[in-house]
């Protein structure tokens, strides 16, 4: 029994190794895409245009106008010292895949310093597209529960504590930096860069979002071990079960609760209508989910 009992335990063991991998890999993958996408975003739109850009980058950006040093190395050195108070503060899986950005994204800044980049004649669509791409590309790294390093530290700290969304913190803490680079890059380039900031800001807090929205259902059935059977075995969703009673007839009615992705709730609908006509079923928006099946605990 002993044994048997170490080898269940080992194969359990196993199991939650290969999970934990598994997402570790997927967040290797998010983390790099989207840090790609941002140093796309900076090489073609920000730089070619002389644009003010965000947080520690924007710093970088700045030195690089006004000094002409490379904005790789500058990232380099002032995300060290905050991943110094990150590692205080916040968890080493978060350090070390925002550490994995950062030096990604001087990497590439570094190789595509001897790319030749074409230069967007149209300003405004350049500083909209890169407000997009940036955004984007930081929505896929924050929903892994990375960073891409720089003032995205507080910020992912804020959010931790206050649940602050990242958009707003990087909207509110980056118009001070476009403050300073109105005497370094000019009028234009400053409302254009406020353009892409704002972009950004809409467009990373939607990623983040997106990616979690569930749709909450609760239904009242006479039929409720079926329906539960069919969100489990059809749907593979978990189904929770109250006890209800009825306010006018007072009568005991099962209740479900089960969270489904939102293509899911059509088939439940159909479902019902041919198996319970008179079942009652609500449907609203749930903007985060975190546990099995869905956000992991890991990404906070």
């Amino acid at each position: 029994m002993e044994i048997k009992r170490m080898r269940t335990l080992a194969r359990r063991g196993a199991a939650r190794v290969l999970s934990e991998i598994r997402d570790e890999w997927k967040a290797f993958l998010a983390v790099t895409i989207g840090v790609s996408i941002q140093a796309v975003a900076a090489v073609l739109f920000v730089l070619p245009n002389r644009f003010p850009d965000l947080g520690v980058s924007g710093i970088a950006v700045l030195s690089n106008y006004v000094f002409g040093i490379s904005p790789s190395w500058v990232i380099l050195i002032l995300n060290a010292l905050l991943m110094i108070w990150a590692w205080r503060e916040l968890s080493p899986r978060f350090v070390m895949w925002t550490m994995w950005a950062v030096l990604l994204f001087s990497l590439l800044l570094k190789l595509f310093e001897f790319v030749p980049v074409p230069v967007i004649g149209d300003k405004f669509l350049a500083a909209m597209v890169s407000g997009v791409l940036r955004g984007l590309g930081a929505g896929l790294v924050f929903r892994v529960g990375g960073s891409t390093g720089g003032l995205d530290i507080p910020g992912v700290a804020l959010r931790k504590r206050y649940g602050i969304e990242m958009g707003q913190f990087s909207i509110y803490i980056n118009m001070g930096l476009l403050g300073l680079s109105f005497f370094v890059v000019g009028l234009d380039a400053a409302i254009y860069g406020a353009v892409g900031l704002y972009v950004f800001g809409i467009v990373v807090d939607n990623t983040t979002r997106s990616f979690d929205r569930r749709k909450q259902v609760f239904i009242i059935t006479n039929i409720p071990e079926e329906v539960s059977a069919y969100i489990n075995l059809s749907l593979h969703r978990g189904t929770t079960r109250f006890e209800g009673v009825g306010g006018y007839s007072k009568q005991k009615r099962p209740v479900l609760m089960t969270l489904l992705e939102p293509r899911q709730v059509i088939p439940l609908k159909r479902f019902l209508a041919e198996n319970d006509p008179k079942a009652f079923m609500s449907v609203s928006d749930a903007s985060e989910v975190v546990g099995k099946g869905f956000k992991s605990w890991k990404s906070l």
